[in-house]
């Protein structure tokens, strides 16, 4: 029996995936559980596994093509098999809508000769699908459809701006929560007759001045979640100056016992907070619209910057982990970030995040929240100043630390006290180590 090659959700808040790699061809015999393509999810590339035993007689959809969760993009069958149905037949509204590989026109198929009628290709090859008519069925995600026959919305009057003008879920979101009267949503731009082959609009370079580069899924998932973050939530910021020159000592008392316990300052920024964090339940809070979650386990995310965009893989339960077992683990989390890497277990389920610059040289800057966490630290580079100790002047390392808050969730004086445990910690780092 076939069985379709799904494009799954493959981390939890994946609506679509591009598929980076099929690595089996059309012909190859495939069991049950084979890596059959890599998908590019909204956080890291992952491994698309075939679910049922055959051979891949068909792949629907190209290298560098998206498709929304849940479209059928390939198929496996028996040899003798009848897959014309699956591969080849009228393409419902749930069909790849991505454009294909150019192909010389003299291997296109001949046009209908009733306007009604759609081409079939044959298996093995990209299916088009045409661009909606006015009044005609729009094209949607199945999870766009169900909401906005929920909210009793027609979908005609809304702009997708999914893969090839689909309708998908943040564009009902995004529709709703529009004003009476507010523009609708433009359509993604689509390439024209005069785009070379290979290319589309979103890669081309114009006259030298400038290119335009189409989202990856993880900058598409940063801009949606942000868009969600600093204007919506109600923010307060907590700027507390640290003394750093214990942390520099004791740094150097570990580099000094072995390449085993070497750490760096953000290892020990994460420590610090997941004691404080133990200290304070309060603030280790996520915001759930009509409840707040509070956690007894200090589960922190660390933001990492890579090439297509900031992850944040999480450190689980740092505040039992020792400073040389978060070390090592943030220096493997770090790399898998980098190589897009991560499973989904390594990047969810944090319930505190720390962003650190100061390896940049940045001083002091303000983090957004990651909704539905409550609270961001972010962290600045230490500096050499003059202070005064004892009443006298001396010169001292100093670190500058910002809070950002979810007020919703969190108060003023919450988020202090959280502030002051970390600086105590922090400016006595040995207090860590027993």
């Amino acid at each position: 029996m076939a069985t379709k090659v799904m494009m799954e959700a493959l981390s939890p808040t994946m609506e679509e995936g591009r598929l980076v790699k099929w690595t089996k061809n059309v012909g190859d015999a495939v069991k049950s559980g084979d890596t059959i393509a890599e998908v590019e999810t909204d956080k890291a590339i992952m491994e698309l596994v075939a679910r049922g035993d055959g051979i891949l007689r068909a792949r629907l959809i190209n290298e560098g093509a998206t498709s929304a969760v849940g479209v059928t993009i390939g198929v496996i069958a028996a040899a003798d098999e009848d897959i014309s149905a699956l591969a080849g037949g009228h393409a419902p509204t749930e069909a790849p809508s991505e454009q294909p590989k150019a192909v010389p026109a003299s291997e296109l198929p001949a046009p209908p000769t009733d306007a009604k009628e759609h081409a079939h290709p044959p298996a093995g090859t990209a299916e088009h699908v045409p661009d909606a008519t006015p009044g005609g069925p729009v094209r949607s995600s199945p999870m766009a459809r169900r909401i906005a026959a929920e909210r009793g919305m027609n979908l005609q009057a809304i702009q997708g701006t999914g893969p090839g003008g689909r309708v998908i879920k943040r564009d009902i979101e995004a529709a709703a929560s529009a004003a009476p009267g507010a523009a609708p949503i433009a359509a993604a731009p689509r390439p024209s007759a005069s785009v070379p082959p290979g290319a589309t609009q979103t890669s081309m370079q114009i006259d030298g001045e400038f290119r335009d580069v189409a989202l990856t899924q993880m900058r598409k998932t940063i801009a949606r979640r942000l868009g969600e973050s600093i204007g919506p939530i109600p923010t307060f910021f907590l700027t507390s100056e640290i003394d750093m020159t214990n942390v520099g000592t004791l740094r150097e008392q570990m580099v000094a016992a072995g390449d085993q316990f070497k750490v760096s300052v953000n290892d020990i920024v994460i420590k610090a907070v997941a004691i404080a964090l133990t200290r304070h339940p309060e603030v280790n809070a996520h915001w759930q619209g009509e409840s707040i979650r509070y956690f007894s386990a200090a589960h922190v995310g660390m933001a990492v910057a890579t090439d297509d965009g900031l992850i944040v893989p999480v450190i689980r339960d740092a505040h039992l982990k020792g400073l040389g077992a978060i070390g090592r683990e943030a220096r493997d989390l770090a790399k898998k970030a980098r190589e897009r890497k991560l499973t989904p277990a390594e990047y969810s389920g944090g319930t505190f995040s720390v962003s650190n610059l100061g390896m940049f040289g940045i001083k002091h800057f303000s983090a957004v929240i990651n909704p539905p966490h409550a609270t961001i630290l972010a962290v600045g580079a230490g500096e050499q100043r003059v202070v005064v100790k004892n009443g006298q002047p001396a010169v001292a390392t100093v670190m500058s630390v910002t809070l950002s808050t979810d007020h919703r969730a969190v108060d003023g004086a919450l988020g202090a006290e959280l502030i002051a445990a970390f600086k105590q910690l922090i400016e006595n780092p040995m207090s860590m180590l027993v």
